[in-house]
């Protein structure tokens, strides 16, 4: 892999794969899972690329440490492959080059930089793979930035740092204990409740429309018309008290002002706490040359299915 400048976009050459062609791929894919390797030869066979996922899920289950791959069941894409996977910086290339080696893609080391989670390299292998260029990388955004954006501050902001994409979020939220509403809820057991969580979610929301979502030229959506309209499909599923990192990922569905659609989870490590199918927000669109008047803290979310408290 080189250190050069991001490499052209071009289709992926399928032209020619030969019966020499797919020994090779099978001996460099031996360690991986049977249904990986075939995978790998049906997609040089045919340039289908409904096969990549599986390759890549394959690839990266052969180099993950035997307690960790479970991880990689089911939806993971929001799966950090550094924190999450447990993966070094040595372990990664290995991976990258087989991946390119296998998909015939090519990953550059400062595009491999912006690829954080499994979804991110699904997307980027899958453009490489059509010729399409790869969606921007995510935005990391923390600290004094993340203050400066949300119109939500202490003590009631429940996001310490967050990635930004243009349709995903992801986030981290440490449950400190010291949380003001903890002191009550509930008496000697501090537990956090459900109705926060769903709030947390719902200020990535407000981040996404803020720091993510394209808007036209001269327009910006602003801060202070951005409120909860509705949480709906809500389920909890783990307890969260003080001490937990929560994990938030939040999806956006469908966005047509004045109203932003999303789909959220919560998890800790790999145990799932909350799920909503559907988190709508109202915004507004003003000129962007204009200042927004100081916003007030979004409300608490309207929550229509699942319990409001209590996990």
């Amino acid at each position: 892999m080189s250190s050069a400048a991001s490499s052209p976009v071009t289709p992926v050459d399928r032209s020619s794969f030969s019966g020499e062609d797919e020994a090779l791929l099978r001996e460099s894919l031996r360690r991986c899972s049977p249904a990986t390797v075939e995978a790998a030869v049906a997609y040089r066979q045919t340039g289908d690329i409904q096969h990549l996922p599986a390759i890549i899920i394959g690839i990266f289950t052969r180099f993950v440490e035997p307690d960790l791959r479970s991880r990689l069941t089911g939806d993971c894409d929001d799966l950090r492959v550094i924190e999450d996977l447990g993966l070094d910086s040595l372990t990664m290339m290995e991976i990258v080059m087989l991946v390119e080696e296998v998909t015939r893609t090519k990953i550059e080391n400062e595009e491999l930089r912006g690829l954080v989670t499994i979804g991110d390299i699904k997307t980027f292998v899958d453009c490489r793979a059509r010729g399409a260029t790869p969606p921007a990388p995510a935005r990391f955004i923390a600290g004094d930035d993340l203050r400066a954006i949300m119109p939500i501050g202490a003590p009631f902001l429940f996001i310490d740092e967050a990635r930004v994409g243009p349709a995903q979020l992801t986030a981290s939220y440490r449950i400190t204990g010291q949380e003001f509403f903890l002191a009550g809820h509930f008496k000697d057991n501090p537990v956090m409740p459900a109705s926060i969580m769903l709030e947390a979610l719902g200020q990535l929301g407000v981040l996404h429309l803020l720091a993510g979502l394209p808007v036209d030229a001269g327009k910006a959506v602003g801060a202070a018309t951005i409120f909860f309209a509705s949480t709906d499909g809500v389920r909890c599923h783990r307890v969260c008290k003080p001490g937990d990192t929560l994990t938030l990922t939040l999806k956006s569905k469908r966005v047509k002002a004045p109203l932003a659609v999303y789909t959220g989870h919560i998890r800790v490590g790999q145990e799932k706490a909350v799920v909503a199918e559907e988190i709508t927000l109202t915004f507004g669109l003003v000129d962007a040359t204009t200042p927004a008047p100081a916003p007030e803290a979004a409300s608490a979310p309207a929550v229509n299915a699942g319990p409001a408290t209590g996990a």
